[in-house]
């Protein structure tokens, strides 16, 4: 999608050096730029990825490795 949007002079010529710098195109800069914003304001969208990759882990589970890390914790002075 194409849009328009005023940014001050200094972060444009900021993202240039930085797409210079990376060997990026400038919407790939913005893009990037844009998804991080929405993500650091969408904790759920956060919470939501972080309960995938606990999902994902508890399919591979290891009574051995639930074990030693059990004892490590134990031992583990918080």
């Amino acid at each position: 999608m194409r849009t328009v949007v005023s940014i001050p002079d200094d972060v444009f010529e900021a993202a240039e050096r930085l797409a210079k710098r990376l060997k990026v195109s400038r919407s790939a800069i913005y893009a990037e730029a844009m998804a991080e914003y929405l993500a650091r304001r969408e904790p759920q969208a956060i919470t939501d990825a972080m309960n995938a990759v606990c999902d994902a882990m508890r399919e591979e589970r290891d009574d051995f490795v639930d074990a030693a890390a059990r004892r490590i914790l134990e031992r583990t002075g918080w």
